[in-house]
């Protein structure tokens, strides 16, 4: 069996996007899970012009993107699941969890590592969490991110298939499960046993120090499990936590001048 072959998925992966955004705007709207506590217009205008920008930059910046090195790897036979040669099937399963393995022990070392935690914090400074939380990450993050998984891919020999799917599903999952929307509490119990669901989730982004360094997971909840990084529920509950960091409370710091000097203006202080 032959891999379906494109050349540009920016389009497919662009209106995908879109599409996970609004529908989940659209039911964080209608399904709240917690009360807002700041302007929501400030902080998706910023938020998703962040998003914007590092999109520029990435394509300024970067000699090549996931795809194009999936591509190369392919056509040089790099990486461990080439070697094997791998059906199609096998190679995109085994890539999506092997690559959702990598962004969760990243997840992580951006947590243990003082200078990566004044990047990354960034993120966690949102006052709420809704669905643009999951596109808010510091540009140096965001390259840093995408030279990891351009590594991985080539050691791995992820096909273009596969990094075109686990993108889909890196970028799907993370609207989702930043997302201020109820879930029923059965089926989110359900949900949580194979996937990361916004009630998961929202406890890692609790001033709590605990819960702030839990749940790391951004796919696959099996992670958080098997490394003992699992929270069940924020200690407050859900309408009581309090979200953020506590030492960059301040309104003004949802604007985008100021998100982008927060990692050189704040000391570091992993809790």
């Amino acid at each position: 069996m032959t891999e379906p072959s494109f050349n540009d998925p920016s389009t497919i992966r662009f209106g995908i996007f879109i599409t996970v955004l609004l529908l989940c705007a659209v039911w964080e709207h209608y399904r709240p899970r917690k009360a807002l506590t700041v302007s929501k217009t400030v902080r998706w205008f910023n938020n998703l012009t962040l998003v914007a920008l590092n999109g520029l930059l990435i394509a300024l910046l970067l000699p090549l993107t996931a795809f194009e090195a999936a591509k190369m790897a392919q056509d040089q036979q790099m990486g461990i699941f080439h070697q094997l040669s791998l059906p199609i099937w096998a190679n995109v399963l085994l890539s999506v969890i092997a690559l959702d393995l990598i962004i969760y022990l990243q997840h992580l070392l951006f947590h243990r590592l003082p200078w990566l935690w004044r990047l990354h914090r960034m993120h966690h400074a949102d006052l709420d969490i809704d669905v643009t939380t999951g596109t808010r990450f510091h540009p140096i993050e965001i390259l840093l991110s995408m030279l990891i998984k351009i590594g991985s891919v080539f050691a791995l020999g992820v096909s273009p298939l596969a990094i075109v799917a686990f993108e889909i599903i890196l970028n799907a999952s993370a609207m989702f499960n930043h997302s201020n929307a109820k879930l029923p509490l059965r089926l989110d119990a359900v949900m949580r046993k194979v996937i990361v669901t916004p009630d998961m989730h929202r406890v890692h982004h609790s001033v709590i120090a605990r819960e702030t360094h839990s749940n790391f997971g951004f796919f696959l909840s099996l992670w958080d499990r098997v490394f003992r990084t699992y929270v069940a529920q924020p200690k407050l509950g859900h309408q009581r936590v309090q979200i953020g960091v506590p030492e960059i409370r301040k309104a003004r710091e949802q604007w985008l001048d100021k998100m982008l000097t927060q990692p050189f203006r704040y000391q570091t202080k992993r809790r």
